[in-house]
């Protein structure tokens, strides 16, 4: 595991560094105790100024979470395994959130699921021409989590519910229109910029070397993603969808055609609280309710067997259709856990 990340001081900097490019930098779980641990000891570390985050290769800064095992693990009844992954993982998540001090995360490539736990609860997000952030877990079984829900929530208007069930990919403009990101800069000025981190600890050097990013085409579809997505629940969105004759819509509908139906009605609910209490530790709870569940009454494992195991692209969710999932379903999979509630 020492291989798959790299944690040392450099200077000013506390640095993290992922280290299985080959992997797309799947983020497995010592890497997330490993993340944690860095944390506390740097939390209150005086030789520490800022902490920066980065990663190895072209392709991904972190693709996603490693979910091999959870999968042998869920297939062989055990859903502990992936329980205590999960509650491990978001109280990272928590800290890095929280954490009182700049962290700043450079993010090229792939930044999905897990990754986007990592790398988009910084408060200096950094994303070049290559950066592509994306919640896709509903095309797996499960909802945008490691706190992706309180990211989504606080999107402009209904890109929340729109980038959750569609799980549509951010280029660089519209992530940082999104507020998935803060700044751009190409990845050509990055190894100038870490060395000046390192050597000053001064976080405004972030601010003097970014530059204007590109265009957002989400700003162009907002109008229409808000009157599509206002509705209480996926199918209020569903029959809005129907109703329309604009691009916006037909391209959400092909995307969502891949997701799970119950994933994705829970996902618009789980939007819609955290845009309520705006608050990490609420958002990561009402996350682990459905992670909790999901292997033994979501569609987790089959949505695994589908894109990863058997790669047919051809899962049997529980629902035919977005539309047969009923509000009891919903609420069955987000209601309390009661002593296993998750707290952080």
């Amino acid at each position: 595991m020492a291989d798959d990340i790299h944690i040392r001081i450099d200077g000013c900097a506390g640095r993290i560094t992922l280290n299985r490019p080959k992997a797309l930098n799947a983020l497995s779980y010592a890497m997330c105790l490993e993340i944690e641990a860095a944390l506390d000891a740097w939390a209150a570390d005086d030789a520490v100024a800022l902490v920066m985050i980065d990663a190895e290769g072209e392709r991904a800064f972190c693709a996603g979470g490693d979910i091999q095992e959870m999968y042998e693990t869920g297939m062989a009844g055990d859903f502990d395994y992936g329980r205590r992954f999960w509650a491990d993982e978001y109280r990272m998540n928590a800290k890095m959130f929280r954490f009182p001090k700049p962290v700043v995360t450079f993010l090229q490539g792939f930044i999905m699921g897990g990754g986007v736990g990592v790398g988009c609860h910084g408060s200096h997000r950094i994303v070049c021409d290559s950066s592509q952030i994306a919640m896709p877990e509903c095309g797996i079984g499960l909802v945008p989590d490691v706190g992706g829900s309180l990211l989504l929530a606080r999107a402009p208007g209904r890109l929340g519910e729109y980038l959750g069930v569609t799980a549509a990919r951010m280029g660089p403009g519209d992530a940082i229109y999104a507020e998935f990101a803060d700044y751009y800069l190409p990845e050509a000025s990055w190894a100038a910029l870490k060395d000046e981190l390192i050597a000053s600890g001064d976080i405004s050097a972030v601010d003097r070397t970014a530059v204007a990013p590109p265009e957002a085409a989400l700003a162009a579809d907002q109008a229409d993603v808000d009157h599509l997505f206002g509705g209480e629940t996926l199918r209020d969105i569903l029959v809005d969808l129907q109703h329309s004759d604009s691009a916006v819509a037909r391209r959400a509908e092909k995307l969502m055609g891949r997701n799970a139906p119950l994933a994705m009605a829970c996902a618009v609910d789980l939007v819609h609280r955290a845009r309520m209490r705006d608050d990490i530790g609420e958002a990561l709870r009402n996350e682990y309710r459905f992670t909790a569940r999901s292997m033994e009454h979501g569609d987790f494992l089959e949505g695994i067997r589908a894109a990863i195991i058997d790669k047919d692209r051809a899962p049997r969710w529980r629902h035919a259709a977005p539309g047969d999932v009923a509000p009891t379903d919903v609420a069955r999979m987000l209601m309390p856990l009661g002593p296993d509630e998750l707290r952080i």
